[in-house]
């Protein structure tokens, strides 16, 4: 449930809170268990599938029936107007009557619905009563569709109601609603006025005023902003600053904070807690992932396993009107508190909580994942005046390929039929026919094969899936249930991505080195996709401090190369920074060998012992550090300390590897990494905690199908290929692992990039300007630069 507020133009000091008829129902209608071993096929539209069912049926129904029919209600109260809005599926306007549609798509067998569900039905009462409230009817027909996405098989319930049921029905919906109307209206006159009062924390960095004029205007314009912004300009403040001041002048909403990491959530957290401290009224919901957030050994929700699940619904919108009237700065603790004491789903209520919060810290996937997006601000039809706050964006790209791609294994396919023998003889027939529909892809596929289509294929999944849906929904409990469902959700996911397959993707086959055949709708374009999130909103603002080339990320992630950008100059004086090339060495994969590591390692032992300090080296992956370890051992004369990040670390230990940095030595400490990895972004280790970062090669991806898909993609577009699939990827890995180095104004450090290819024009293209003066060294003169940085002579 979402709601907003804003003005009445005609009537000057009165406010609008508008909410859809969806959202409404949906809210005050809600009760019961949380209980995921429903499929949810008989209460969820399906995606995209379900709209285009919509239009179909539309079409058929003659010139009398009106499709897509906004429509809108206004309830007066006191201070405030409330404007419930949407847009029925459909008004028959016949001679004798008139009957208002709501068409609902579904996978399950429509002969299971005995009864119109409960919410549809109330959704299209509410058009029914708008309806005889505009047109002075004194009664309307209500009609729900339900149609089989699979079979295309229509079942309809219609009723009869009057204006007065209607009419004494909408009121008792209404009066739920108006205690959570009042709070809203209340809530927001506050906070109003405490955006108008606020004042910048502090007295502004160089560059850092320049940054916030530029958001600002960017959101009063309704544009996307690109912003590359070197660590330690404050990007959060300067970015956080004036979304709120534009907030409080009626430009926006809500606002979201999008991160890629834990770390960078409580950096929006802490900012927005020191403004608190200087008298701002915002509420915010830090939203955390429900593994993390659970009570339960296991994560299963549903009332037989979990207390919380039992009855959720129940008492969860006390639990959330208690909360929203005591706390303002919303975390995960506080969440855990409030969930405690309501009994209720820590990550459902925290879900709600976002309903009544001015703004939301999220993982990038509650609005652009299409299968974890906050429908209830992201779905179709659904829209505000949402600010988007996208922080690290460079790590968007890839995040976003995941996101919109779909992958299914072969092998999976037998294993679901072997868990399912004799219990459903027709989803086994149809498992074998999809299983033999990938046999042919792969005897085709000597390794790997770009396909034109998959018609057939997806037509076979499709039946396949209306099967599974109907028997999860059955049978709730039988032995590899939870192996099903994955299933189920995986295909679930792939057919709805092939419904957005367009240019901006590439089907392939491959035969894996495991042995395992995979059929992958490949988005290597996300634009459009992240585009139709966007568009929900005002406006969005991408900041990191590797957004290079910025007309790499503009085409991938907003399409639009005419979107604002600005490159915010570094605050921090360049002799801080002492940058440097190895002009002697090479990661080339031709060049991996005892002579090259042993450079390396003599690199590293010159820069340990030409200052005390800590120091991280990053290495193109496990295998060349192990190797490079291998003879630091062997070289090893007690100047200096290591240790070597491992494979698959847990929390604690990434917190004790990066404990190392704080211990008092006699001499220096250095933090073996891979680029890339865990420790070479979102780690903030300032001043003598860290004074120097080796860099071993230019960081390109490991040639691979994907890699090589993506290089002809682009080379088709007429682009470079090269560039995109790995020179743009690799150089962002170089940068963000140089950006531990400075990141306060009193940071000294030096770069240390250990590859010749960096002397390339083409790759030093790709350098901030930041970098333009660098120093050219080998084994024999690096020590003399050391010397003359750490002594204050560059």
């Amino acid at each position: 449930m979402t709601a907003s507020v804003g003005y009445d133009p005609e009537q000057e000091n009165k406010k609008i809170i508008r909410i859809s008829v969806r959202n409404l129902v949906e809210f005050v209608m809600r009760g019961g268990d949380i209980d995921n071993r429903r499929t949810s096929g008989a209460e969820k539209d399906a995606m995209q599938a379900g709209s285009r069912i919509h239009r179909k049926i539309q079409r058929r129904m003659g010139a009398d029936y009106h499709a897509e029919v906004s429509m809108k209600h206004v309830v007066e109260e006191e201070h405030y107007q409330i404007l419930i809005e949407g847009r029925a599926d459909g008004v028959m306007e016949h001679a004798s009557e008139v009957v208002i549609d709501e068409i609902k798509g579904m996978y399950m067998e429509l002969s299971l619905l005995q009864e119109p569900i409960t919410v549809h039905l109330a959704q299209a009462m509410c058009y029914g009563y708008f309806y005889c409230c505009d047109h002075g009817l004194p009664e309307i027909g209500i009609q729900i569709t339900y149609c089989n996405i699979e079979t295309e098989e229509i079942r309809r319930f219609r009723v009869d109601r009057t204006f007065e049921e209607l009419d004494e029905w909408f009121a008792g919906l209404i009066h739920e609603y108006i205690k959570w109307a009042e709070y809203l209206y209340r809530h927001e006159l506050r906070r109003d006025e405490s955006l108008k009062a606020l004042e910048f924390p502090y007295e502004y960095r160089e560059g850092q005023r320049e940054l916030a004029v530029a958001v600002y205007r960017s959101i009063l314009r309704g544009k996307n902003l690109f912003i590359q912004a070197p660590t330690g300009i404050g990007k959060t403040l300067s970015t956080v600053f004036p979304a709120l001041k534009a907030i409080g002048e009626g430009y926006g909403e809500k606002l979201f904070y999008l991160t890629a990491k834990t770390i960078t959530r409580s950096v929006a957290e802490e900012c927005f807690a020191l403004l608190r401290d200087r008298n701002l009224y915002f509420s915010t919901v830090t939203v955390t992932a429900k593994e993390k957030l659970c009570p339960m050994e296991k994560t299963e929700c549903n009332p037989d396993a979990c207390p919380y699940a039992k009855g959720h619904f129940d008492r969860v919108n006390d639990a959330v009107y208690d909360l929203i009237h005591q706390e303002t700065g919303i975390t995960r603790d506080v969440v855990l508190t409030y969930a405690r004491q309501y009994q209720v789903c820590p990550f459902e209520f925290c879900l709600d909580i976002s309903n009544w919060v001015d703004g939301v810290i999220c993982d990038y996937n509650y609005v652009f994942d299409p299968n974890a997006k906050l429908k209830r601000y992201f779905s179709d039809g659904v829209s505000g005046d949402y600010l988007f706050l996208v922080d690290e964006a460079h790590n968007l790209v890839n995040r976003a390929r995941e996101m919109y791609s779909a992958i299914l294994v072969k092998e999976d396919f037998l294993t679901v039929k072997r868990i399912l023998k004799g219990k459903a003889p027709k989803t086994e027939r149809l498992l074998e026919r999809c299983n033999r529909n990938l046999l042919e892809m792969k005897r085709e596929s000597e390794s790997y094969q770009v396909l034109s289509e998959i018609h057939l294929f997806a037509a076979n999944l499709m039946s396949l899936f209306g099967e599974l849906e109907t028997l999860m929904e059955a049978e709730k409990e039988f032995a590899d249930r939870d192996a099903v469902l994955d299933f189920y959700f995986a295909v679930r996911h792939f057919l709805n991505m092939f419904e957005e397959l367009d240019d901006h993707y590439r089907i392939y086959a491959e035969l894996g080195a495991d042995g395992k055949f995979r059929l992958k709708l490949f988005c290597i374009d996300p634009s459009r996709c992240l585009e139709s999130c966007l568009e929900k909103g005002r406006g969005c603002v991408f900041f990191s401090a590797t957004l290079l080339p910025i007309r790499y990320y503009k085409r991938l992630l907003s399409g639009n190369e005419e979107d604002y950008a600005v490159y915010a100059h570094s605050p921090f004086r360049s002799g801080n920074r002492m940058l440097l090339i190895g002009s002697d060495v090479s990661s080339r994969y031709t060049r991996r060998n005892r002579g090259e590591f042993a450079k390396i390692v003599e690199y590293i032992r010159v820069l340990a012992s030409s200052h005390r300090g800590n120091y991280l080296v990053f290495f193109p992956s496990y295998q060349y550090m192990e190797a490079v370890e291998r003879q630091l051992e062997e070289s090893c004369d007690g100047s200096f300390l290591w240790r070597m990040q491992d494979t698959h670390m847990t929390e604690a230990e990434r917190e004790d590897f990066l404990a190392d940095f704080e211990k008092e030595r006699k001499v220096s400490f250095v933090g073996l990494c891979v680029l890339g990895g865990i420790f070479s972004e979102g780690i903030d280790l300032k001043a003598e905690r860290l004074e120097g970062a080796v860099i071993v090669g230019t960081g390109l991806p490991m040639v691979c199908t994907e890699q090589e898909i993506l290089k002809m993609y682009f080379e088709e577009q007429g682009e470079n290929g090269y560039d995109y699939a790995y020179q743009f990827p690799g150089m962002n890995k170089v940068l963000q692992a140089a950006g531990r180095v400075i990141r306060t104004s009193e940071d000294r450090g030096v770069i240390l990039l250990l590859d010749d290819r960096f002397l390339r024009p083409e790759v030093q293209g790709m350098f901030p300007r930041e970098w333009s003066e660098y120093g050219e060294v080998n084994r024999r003169t690096v020590g003399g630069w050391l010397e003359r940085f750490w002594k204050g002579e560059n």
